[in-house]
């Protein structure tokens, strides 16, 4: 499978030239006395580990004759993959509709926008089946309408298998201990903990669970403060491939904490799943060797968390957290 972008690809649309290689920094946490090696996803371009999925999905698209000039993209997200997906469908020529919870943050509905896309927001109170279902139904109504199907798609698995794990190993300082992330879709679990389970088999790929659910956890606006992580009783089928060996449940507070940890101590302006996937990589990270590496992901940007609690409470005066 061919995920990469040609140069036919990137004279078509630049942007793609951005996407992925992003860099592995090492982040020493004291007093924990632990240090964990943090993947910047949040430097792609649209601003989130999504782009990846979207370049792929998209040119695979093209490839197989699936999208013709006036198709319409058309996906149920949260955000993040619908910014990539507008992102990269504006870039190549494409309209894209996103449905979205209307609970989503509203700098999200402003960056869809921006790029071009469509928004048709989701009654706050429906779950996600029903507006992968609403999607369903308006593709099969509307021919002109395409489902990157982010949930289920086996690309979303594979290209993080061929791409980002791969990644990670060429820049992990030794073998790599465990590997920690939000279950999202599932497909940086899967495809991630499977290329470095390939490499280190005694790995442990952990998840990353929002500890207000008790059901797995997907990309979507929730009752949860961990925006983009969790929808209750919704179970990607992506993770059933997942190679995971434990689960690490991680509370609203304890994620905004580290979250604005990486904003304070670090200079890192990510959003609160980010957070959340370092405060499960520490501790993770405590339980082992202190020369253990321990890889987690710092997923997207601050830019879209700014009507949400992580800036919302405990501002001073100056409007600072």
């Amino acid at each position: 499978m061919n995920t990469v972008a040609t140069q036919a690809d990137v004279n078509r649309a630049p942007v793609l030239r951005l996407i992925g290689n992003t860099p592995l920094v090492p982040l020493r946490f004291e007093p924990e006395g632990v240090t964990v090696y943090a993947k910047c996803e949040f430097l792609n371009p649209s601003g989130s580990i999504k782009d990846r999925f979207a370049q792929c999905v998209i040119l695979d698209a093209e490839r197989r004759g699936k999208l013709r000039p006036d198709s319409v993209i058309l996906e149920c997200t949260s955000g993040n993959t619908g910014i990539a997906l507008a992102m990269v469908g504006t870039a190549r020529g494409y309209r894209v509709t996103i449905l979205m919870s209307a609970g989503a943050s509203i700098e999200r509905q402003y960056l869809l926008r921006r790029l071009g896309a469509e928004v048709i927001l989701l009654a706050e109170g429906d779950s996600y089946q029903a507006g992968i279902a609403r999607s369903r139904a308006m593709a099969a109504q509307d021919p002109r309408y395409f489902l990157p199907r982010q949930f289920e798609n086996p690309l979303n698995a594979e290209d993080h298998r061929h791409t980002t794990g791969p990644e990670i190993l060429r820049q992990a300082p030794g073998p790599i201990a465990a590997f920690v992330a939000g279950y999202g879709t599932g497909g940086s679990l899967s495809g991630c903990g499977s290329a470095i389970k390939a490499r280190f088999p005694a790995a442990r790929v952990v998840a990353m669970e929002p500890a207000e659910d008790e059901d797995h956890a997907v990309e979507c606006h929730c009752c949860t403060c961990i925006e983009g992580v969790a929808d209750k009783g919704f179970v990607p089928p992506l993770l059933r491939h997942a190679p995971l060996d434990a689960t690490v449940k991680v509370t609203a507070d304890d994620a905004m904490q580290c979250t604005r940890r990486l904003h304070r101590q670090f200079g890192l302006l990510v959003g609160t799943s980010s957070g959340a996937n370092v405060a499960a990589a520490l501790h993770v990270a405590r339980e082992l060797p202190r020369d253990a590496v321990v890889v987690t992901l710092l997923c997207d940007r601050a830019e879209r968390y700014f009507s949400t609690p992580l800036f919302a409470e405990g501002m001073d005066e100056h409007g600072v957290a």
